[in-house]
């Protein structure tokens, strides 16, 4: 049918092109001026000769690459390398090094006449060109914010516990680097990073490609779980663990495949385009009466990963601006797409009891036993994990404790009890034991005289706090 539907565009266009040659014909034999001339329809989406050397080049250096490009959306609205990643030659972020690539001998494109400004950093603002909304959703989310608060309130950093290669490696990958360039390219210690509060040259928060991988930035890759389980997992937030334990991972294994994963952004509707819900549909996508977001802190109404429960707009290290009783309501919306409305409130009466449960039965009491710790000086609060009992208290809330609380959130019963609660009864009772027989003794805790893979900054980053005056 298809090979027909050709060859009959193609007679249709030579009976065209003949009429009007017969018309031409004709017009030029009698001289008339009132005939209609054939009318020409051309649509041109034309780049620069600077963006077509980009792509010609990047199709031989980095085919894979340059694959993912042609296969995007980008490519398909003609958004090309240098709409993205073009500077201006004053940006701190320019990289001096690509200019090199303008002195080719052996490749065609890399010619002095394409040289053109570029940066390899990606970031926000640039993204915000095209997608204002959504950029400033996100620069309002904790994702955008973490590298200021994890100084806040992480000892690793702040007490210098870990070394800079284990930060840049490890809490930095997710998180975010704060950007620095050294020799005129980006410093290997910052780079490469896609953390989700990246913090760029050009002073925006965060990298998009953090959830839509490039250079497909394929909204599917976003709305598939796993696109946050590169960060949500493991023993202190396991939310992918969690997630594909619970019942909504169990379908979205079972019929992911049936997915509409490419619906429009703002159409991705559940029962029609999806069955069961991903963490994005939950947290991020648009239901019923509420609207698609890109600030993940919204329709929370617990902080759930601080060491005690409090509500968002409580968390001091960075205090939503919404209530929480708002957004309580907006999450309600998206599961009542699905479930029933009693099911649904006694959902949240469950959890918030195990929030009770957690903060007053197994937090207060061993946070208030290691006070008295401090106050008998028989622990040093500036030593943190140089005394092995600190551990105790920091894993009941950084590890246990929120995998019961999240379990909890998410329903996913193991989690909830044997990861969770028995847990932190096994951590309480061991912590508590030894705390009073110092107390009973008037003995100090033990401090270890050499704690490894110390010797990290202590200097909150200038670019997030400001110069110390």
């Amino acid at each position: 049918m298809k090979r027909k539907m050709i060859l009959l565009s193609a007679a249709g266009v030579l009976a065209l092109a003949a009429a009007s040659g017969m018309a031409a014909k004709a017009q030029k034999q009698t001289g008339a001026v009132n005939l209609p001339k054939a009318k020409e329809f051309r649509i041109e989406r034309s780049m620069s000769k600077e963006a077509v050397a980009c792509l010609e080049c990047h199709k031989q250096e980095t085919p894979g690459l340059f694959a993912d490009w042609a296969r995007s959306r980008h490519a398909s609205a003609n958004i090309t390398c240098l709409d993205c990643h073009q500077a201006e030659a004053s940006d701190p972020d320019v990289s001096q090094t690509h200019f090199k690539q303008y002195e080719r001998a052996d490749n065609p494109w890399g010619k002095a006449q394409y040289r053109t400004p570029v940066a390899a950093a990606v970031t926000p603002k640039d993204c915000s060109r095209c997608h204002p909304d959504e950029v400033a959703q996100y620069d309002k989310s904790k994702h955008a914010h973490t590298v200021e608060i994890m100084w806040k309130i992480d000892p690793w950093l702040n007490a210098g516990l870990n070394s800079d290669i284990q930060r840049a490696t490890g809490c930095y990958h997710c998180h975010g680097t704060v950007l620095k360039m050294k020799d005129g390219k980006l410093d290997p210690m910052t780079w490469p990073n896609v953390g989700v509060g990246r913090v760029n040259l050009d002073g925006s928060l965060g990298s998009c490609s953090s959830c839509h991988t490039r250079h497909r930035f394929a909204v599917m890759d976003a709305r598939k779980p796993e696109a946050c389980g590169s960060c949500h997992l493991g023993p202190d937030h396991p939310q992918i663990e969690i997630y594909k334990e619970s019942k909504h991972g169990d379908i979205y294994d079972a019929f992911g495949h049936e997915y509409n994963w490419e619906a429009a952004p703002g159409t991705w509707t559940p029962g029609v385009d999806y069955r069961g819900p991903t963490c994005a549909s939950c947290h991020m996508s648009g239901a019923g009466k509420v609207l698609t977001s890109h600030d993940v802190t919204e329709r929370l109404s617990w902080e759930l990963q601080a060491p005690l429960t409090v509500r968002p707009q409580d968390f001091a290290a960075f205090p939503a601006k919404s209530n929480w009783q708002v957004e309580r309501q907006k999450m309600k919306e998206i599961c009542l797409q699905c479930h029933g409305q009693a099911w649904v409130d006694d959902h949240y009466v469950k959890l918030d009891q195990v929030v009770k449960d957690y903060n007053d039965v197994y937090f207060k009491p061993m946070k208030a036993k290691l006070d008295e710790l401090y106050a008998k000086k028989l622990m040093d609060p500036k030593a943190f994990f140089r005394e092995p009992l600190y551990f105790e208290f920091y894993e009941l809330w950084h590890h246990e404790g929120r995998r019961a609380r999240m379990g909890a959130a998410m329903m996913a019963p193991d989690y909830t009890w044997w990861h969770g609660f028995y847990e932190c009864k096994k951590r309480y009772v061991h912590f508590m034991k030894e705390a009073d027989e110092l107390i009973k003794h008037n003995q100090k805790a033990y401090q270890a005289p050499v704690f490894p893979g110390a010797g990290g900054s202590t200097q909150k980053p200038p670019e997030v706090f400001g110069k110390k005056k």
